[in-house]
């Protein structure tokens, strides 16, 4: 497996090219599809759309929570396309690392003049 510091690069240098096609203006899911082209490229493994049981004390509680993307099962990449990111969305992909027990985490706002701009790193 990759480590993480050449894992996470690889995966923003996908977005920032996804990001220099599209630009901003689009819906998360046309995002996050090319993200995932743009990942098969460069063989980067990812599962798309990761479903995580809601579990209260080992009973379901809920439906399902779905992931964006689960990245070599290391790093938890959160798509969002919003005017400005917020706090609750840094909290839901915490949420989501805890559940998976993914140290590292990446927010993508895709909805920004410059791709730097709408990158979080998360690490617990």
């Amino acid at each position: 497996m990759i480590i993480h510091e050449e894992l996470t690069a690889g995966i923003i240098g996908a977005a920032i090219d996804v990001h220099k096609y599209w630009g901003p203006g689009l819906y998360e899911e046309i995002y996050e599809r090319s993200l995932c082209e743009e990942l098969r490229n460069r063989a980067i493994v990812f599962e798309r759309q990761v479903s995580i049981p809601l579990l209260y004390k080992s009973v379901q509680v809920g439906d399902d929570l779905r992931l964006d993307l689960l990245v070599q099962k290391q790093v938890v990449v959160e798509i969002k396309a919003v005017s400005e990111l917020l706090p609750v969305h840094e909290s839901q992909l915490l949420t989501y690392m805890r559940l998976t027990r993914c140290r590292i985490g990446l927010l993508l706002n895709f909805n920004v003049f410059a791709m730097k701009q709408g990158i979080r790193r998360f690490v617990t």
